[in-house]
Parts: structure tokens; C-alpha cells; sequence
């Protein structure tokens, strides 16, 4: 009895780094990652949506209508949630310091608008929605987190985004100062990767 190919998965992104790091999350799954091929000849989806979840389905459904039967497509939004902040910077998180603003703009602007917060109110998580759809049908939509705090300055020199501030009282360390096969086991993105890899476990595709 021949055994079943592997299942392909195009992300829906043209940045090689998350390609890295989501096969370092498929490990030795019957999985082959790619990134969306022409993706960026592709009129970019608008996020505009109120939430990760509206904003990762409406995303995974909209480019798999390009694979052209292919394989899956598979999208995430993901983004910093602040309670004390009313949620900020959540959906906005890669704007959130305005447009063409780099990472550290974007932490120093958190920062200072937490100067002033102390104790449970530095409370903080990350989120991640990935959603798996193929030729415009959505096939799963799942969810993560990770909880933490944020720090009261940026510490270590991996990661990005809001990485270095997001202190993560499991290992006692920023986000930017665990190793990547650390962070792959505790993040937001890796734990809602796995639960991608759960339900493909458990269809016939």
C-alpha cells in the first residue's frame, strides 16, 4: 500500500523568514512549505477588519483563490494585546506607530504610553489566528496565545517586532532573549501552528 504524498501549504506572505521559521515548526510532519508563488504581482488583501480572526480567514481565503489548486493556503494575524491599553495595540500592531515606522519606533511608542502603568496593568499577550482555506473554501481556523508583560525596556537582540519587551515569566526572559527553539515552543504562532497540524492529522486532503 503506497503511502499518502505530503500536503502542500503556500503562506500567504512573500517574507522567507516566516517560511523559516513555520518548517522549523513542521518538523518532520508530512509537510511541504512554500511561500504564495507571484504573491507580490498579487493586489494585496486589505486588513481592515476588527479582529485577527475576521482579518486571517478573510486573508487565507482571498489568496487561495490565486493557488490555483495547488494546495492550501495558509494565513495568520497576529498582533500584541495591552488590557491596560484597551486592547492597543492588538489589530494594529505592525502600524501601530504609524506608517513606515520601524520595530523600535513601535516599541519606544508602547513604552511611552506605559511609563506611568505598574504591576497587573503591564499585563500583556500575544495572539496569533491562523487559518487554513484552499480554492475559497475555508477549511480551519484556530486560535493562540502567549502571556507575558511588558518590560520596562527593550532587552536582548533576537526576535522583532515587540519582542524585546515582552517578558515572558515562564523562562524569565524577553522574547528576544530565548533561543528560537524556545520561543517555537511557547509562542502564540507555534502553538496555533500545531493545532493547524493536529487537524491535518486528522483529514484526507
Amino acid at each position: 500500500m503506497s503511502q499518502p504524498g505530503p500536503i502542500r501549504i503556500f503562506l500567504a506572505s512573500s517574507n522567507p523568514g516566516k517560511l523559516r521559521e513555520y518548517r522549523v515548526l513542521a518538523g518532520d510532519s508530512p509537510i511541504e512549505l512554500a511561500l504564495l508563488p507571484n504573491f507580490s504581482e498579487i493586489p494585496p488583501f486589505e486588513e481592515t477588519a476588527p479582529t485577527f480572526a475576521e482579518n486571517s480567514a478573510g486573508k487565507a481565503l482571498y489568496y487561495s483563490r490565486f493557488a490555483q489548486g495547488q494546495g492550501l493556503v495558509l494565513a495568520d494575524d497576529s498582533g500584541l494585546v495591552v488590557p491596560a491599553l484597551g486592547g492597543a495595540p492588538g489589530v494594529y500592531s505592525a502600524r501601530y506607530a504609524g506608517p513606515g515606522a520601524s520595530d523600535n519606533d513601535r516599541v519606544q511608542k508602547l513604552l511611552r504610553e506605559m511609563q506611568r502603568l505598574e504591576g497587573n496593568d503591564r499585563r500583556a499577550r500575544f495572539v496569533c489566528v491562523s487559518s487554513l482555506a484552499r480554492g475559497g473554501d475555508m477549511l480551519a481556523v484556530v486560535s493562540d496565545s502567549a502571556e507575558g508583560s511588558i518590560a520596562k525596556e527593550a532587552r536582548g537582540g533576537d526576535g522583532f517586532g515587540y519582542d524585546p519587551v515582552f517578558f515572558f515569566q515562564q523562562l524569565g526572559r524577553t522574547y528576544a532573549e530565548i533561543t528560537r527553539e524556545e520561543k517555537n515552543q511557547y509562542s502564540h504562532r507555534g502553538k496555533a501552528f500545531r493545532k493547524i497540524l493536529a487537524f491535518l492529522a486528522g483529514q484526507k486532503l
